[in-house]
């Protein structure tokens, strides 16, 4: 077991949260990974992330950055792209390909806990020195309550707490005034909740990595070649019982066990509810309504650890169920071989100077180019002479058709949601655009608010549809998807 000098220098030489904060842009990187990530707690698809990065990097005209081999000549699209091979490669962020083949990004657990340790650090108004002692005397109970195994001090524990809530009963229903917390009281707990369940996120992380971990030993033995199928059936087992007996898959498996639980489920959104809506009652000044989504986010965290879980049982059925013939064995041979250098290069962290030799020139067909040929060319002559119009094009009908004479504002779009999010915690797009008089600038606008939801959390019901009116004269209309905006 390593002493406290020795992890803080391995943390120190090692860690990628102490390389994040290392970077000369870190405040650049930060930031981006901040608005697109940790706010959102989404994942981000690999086009959509370089898009939006893309216009980041303009909108902060950053020219150079060598430490990720970044120059002046690049396009804005180039430096995107290296941001996010380097971000992958330091363990900034972390990828994963769904079933269709789209890739997904989102924050590692390194990035995710620097980012909630700096936020730590900020300044509060007033430090809650009450509610952080009194929520250490109620661990401290807790603890001497959930430690001693003498069954009559816990009985006299117990009989203690009864009295002590008859004591309540009795004054309230005496006429006496219930114990309220004010405000100095209740805001530090709250903060104290919110980054504690914040920090929660990151740990579901850790445990998902850990699966991860087990994969990539697995596909590291098997390309080695030198363990059986039933050696490396036999470390996998012994990986996964030695995960789940450890503190953090004993406390892994028993808090999502709770979670799916319905009743739990039922009481959690109720107690989340009243919270918040005691909170608003008092008029106290708050902005953080991570809570609110809190079930969500754990649930797809969950999700994905069960996923690392699904995809290392896949790859052990496969590896068991490999053919043994001689021919496949040799191709198999080979194969290993090639994933046994790459894992080498991996660990190293280098890439491959890799390239494909076509032995023959290769047939580029371009159908739209100009055939090279000898052929002259006949040049068509017209007899006859075209008349000049006697109007003007201005009174030709639906001219104005040729021309656009008008735009969509994509900001006002934006501040429109904005501003239907601020009422209500989810709105569908056909309300937005209900509550704002409706399409004034027809099919151009829906696909505008189409467009910029993509800055914004939504869910698309392909089985329900809307119905939006977008030319009023004619009465024209068109079916849409149900399209949820969510806050």
């Amino acid at each position: 077991m390593m002493t406290d000098p020795e992890l803080l220098s391995e943390v120190l030489n090692n860690s990628p949260s102490v390389e994040l904060l290392r970077l000369r842009n870190r405040e650049i990187t930060l930031l981006f990974l901040y608005n697109v990530f940790y706010r959102h707690r989404e994942p981000v698809a690999y086009e959509a992330l370089r898009m939006r990065l893309t216009d980041y990097l303009a909108s902060i005209h950053l020219e150079r950055d060598e430490e990720s081999d970044i120059h002046d000549f690049d396009s804005y699209e180039e430096k995107a792209y290296k941001y996010i091979q380097r971000w992958t490669d330091k363990g900034f962020l972390r990828n994963y390909q769904e079933e269709d083949g789209e890739v997904f990004y989102e924050l590692s657990s390194y990035t995710s806990k620097t980012l909630d340790w700096l936020l730590s650090l900020r300044r509060e108004e007033f430090v809650g020195t009450e509610s952080k002692f009194m929520g250490l005397l109620g661990q401290i109970k807790d603890l001497v309550e959930f430690t001693n195994e003498d069954t009559s001090e816990r009985i006299r524990m117990l009989e203690a707490k009864k009295m002590e809530i008859e004591h309540q009963i009795q004054s309230l229903r005496a006429g006496e005034n219930a114990h309220v917390y004010e405000e100095y009281q209740v805001l530090p707990r709250f903060r104290n909740i919110t980054q504690t369940a914040k920090e929660l996120l990151s740990d579901f992380k850790e445990v998902e990595d850990n699966f991860k971990t087990i994969t990539k030993s697995i596909y590291q033995k098997h390309a080695e070649g030198a363990s059986s199928k039933g050696d490396i059936l036999g470390f996998t087992f012994d990986a996964l019982d030695n995960l789940q007996r450890s503190p953090q898959g004993k406390s892994f498996y028993a808090f999502w066990d709770f979670l799916m639980t319905p009743s739990m489920q039922d009481a959690w959104d109720k107690m989340v509810a009243e919270l918040y809506g005691a909170i608003d009652s008092k008029q106290m000044r708050q902005e953080d309504y991570f809570l609110r989504n809190m079930k969500s986010y754990l649930y797809k965290s969950g999700k994905k650890v069960y996923q690392a879980n699904d995809k290392m049982a896949d790859k052990l059925s496969r590896i068991i169920c490999e053919s043994s013939g001689k021919q496949m064995v040799a191709t198999q041979r080979v194969i290993q071989d090639i994933q046994s250098l790459l894992l080498q290069l991996a660990q190293k962290n280098e890439k491959p100077d890799i390239s494909l030799e076509i032995e023959t020139l290769p047939d580029i067909a371009m159908p739209l180019e100009r055939r090279l040929t000898m052929e002259r060319f006949q040049e068509v002559s017209y007899e006859k002479v075209l008349e000049v119009a006697g109007a003007d094009i201005s009174g030709a009908e639906h001219a104005d058709s040729l021309f656009v004479n008008h735009s969509v504002d994509r900001a006002v779009l934006k501040q429109r949601i904005h501003a239907a999010l601020k009422r209500r915690k989810q709105v569908s797009l056909a309300e937005v655009i209900e509550q704002n008089g409706g399409l004034e600038k027809g099919l151009s606008e829906l696909f505008g608010y189409i467009g910029v939801l993509r800055g914004f959390r939504h869910l698309i019901h392909p089985e329900r549809t809307q119905t939006v009116l977008f030319n009023e004269a004619e009465q024209k209309s068109i079916v849409i998807p149900e399209i949820i905006v969510l806050k």
